[in-house]
C-alpha cells in the first residue's frame, strides 16, 4: 500500500511517517513541497534512514540543532501542530481514545 501523503494522513501527518517527512524537510533531505504521496514502504524506510543519520550528530535533540535548523524545526512543527489542532488533534489523547 502506498502512502497517502502527509497532508492526507491522520490529523495532517501527526504520525511516525509524518514526523519522518517533517524531519526530512528540516534537514533539507526533501523540499518542503514533497508530501510523499504514492511512496511505497521501501521509499519511506530509505527516507527514515537518511533522517536518522541526519539526527545523529545532534543526539536526536532539537536543543542541539544549530540555530538555522532549530528555527526551521520550530516553524515546520509549529505549523503542523497548529493545523492538527484545527483538525481536532489532541496530543493528550491516544489514538484509541
Amino acid at each position: 500500500m502506498n502512502y497517502i501523503g502527509i497532508y492526507q494522513d491522520h490529523f495532517g501527518g501527526m504520525t511516525d511517517t509524518g514526523r519522518i517527512i517533517r524531519d526530512a524537510w528540516v534537514f533539507g533531505i526533501l523540499p518542503e513541497e514533497e508530501t510523499c504521496i504514492g511512496w511505497n514502504s521501501g521509499q519511506i524506510e530509505q527516507l527514515y534512514e537518511k533522517v536518522h543519520q541526519a539526527w545523529l550528530p545532534h543526539s536526536h535533540l532539537v536543543s542541539r540543532l544549530p540555530p538555522e535548523l532549530r528555527q526551521r524545526h520550530e516553524r515546520i512543527y509549529g505549523q503542523a501542530i497548529q493545523k492538527a489542532r484545527e483538525l481536532g488533534w489532541n496530543p493528550e489523547l491516544s489514538e484509541e481514545e
